[in-house]
């Protein structure tokens, strides 16, 4: 299997994902939609009553806006898109028809989060630039943020898309159910995940979910449930929610039947 060969695979994943208008037009809405709700509530908010309620923009709107893309509604997203990837090709049945190909199961597999990821990022990126003008233009008065914060937010908004495309996808081979998969991963993460957070007789057990680690690396102010971790603590289970159930669906992929 050469680089071109793996390029062209990837390249058909991801106008697979991009084709399914159902859930990129979901995907929009929960990345697109939500961040003009936001912010122009919080404009209407601030135009009715300025001296109760701040500016849309600024430091502080930005802020709120990749919290909102790193850890809620595009997670949202990710999840959706990383499901369909992972288990599109097994609920559909034409998995087999690809391994009779000859095609090794592992570079079919994967070809799945990076496909994932490429276009979630698509969305959440331009998200983002969209973010980073309205911060600008309902700044105000207030301070802006600098080029450096930008950026960083950038790389951490990419890596909390990433780890939850490769833990979707990584949960779907091993189910092969858009439903079952879909369910598990949005009822982790924005379900029990959440309940987990708030039951402070966990007390140091609750560092091993997801949310936190990712909430400890977020380059703007803020935390999630009020824990806090060692920097190298939080790379580390970040990196465990990506790494092993992509290990997990690799695993799947090779040993399933066809």
């Amino acid at each position: 299997m050469n680089f071109d060969i793996t390029r062209r695979m990837l390249a058909a994943e991801i106008l697979k994902l991009r084709r399914n208008r159902t859930i990129m037009t979901v995907a929009c809405l929960l990345t697109f939609g939500m961040m003009a709700l936001t912010f122009g509530y919080d404009a209407i908010q601030h135009a009715s009553n300025p001296t109760q309620h701040g500016p849309a923009g600024g430091l502080l709107g930005f802020g709120r806006a990749v919290k909102s893309l790193g850890l809620y509604f595009a997670l949202l997203a990710a999840s959706l898109i990383g499901t369909e990837a992972g288990t599109a090709d097994i609920s559909s049945g034409v998995f087999r028809d690809l391994v009779a190909t000859g095609r090794s199961r592992l570079v079919l597999f994967g070809v799945r989060a990076p496909a994932a990821i490429l276009v979630t990022f698509a969305l959440t990126g331009t998200t983002f630039l969209l973010s980073i003008a309205l911060s600008f233009v309902l700044a105000g008065g207030q301070p802006t943020p600098s080029l450096s914060l930008i950026l960083q937010s950038a790389g951490w908004i990419l890596l909390c898309n990433a780890v939850v495309c490769a833990f979707a996808v990584g949960v779907g081979s091993p189910t092969g159910s858009r439903g079952a998969t879909l369910v598990t991963v949005i009822g982790w993460q924005t379900v029990a995940t959440e309940l987990l957070l708030h039951i402070q007789s966990l007390g140091s057990a609750r560092d091993a979910l997801l949310t936190p680690g990712l909430g400890q690396l977020m380059p703007v102010p803020g935390d999630v449930a009020g824990i806090s971790m060692a920097a190298g603590l939080a790379v580390a289970v970040v990196a465990a929610w990506a790494i092993v159930p992509t290990l997990i669906g690799g695993w799947r992929t090779q040993t399933t039947d066809a």
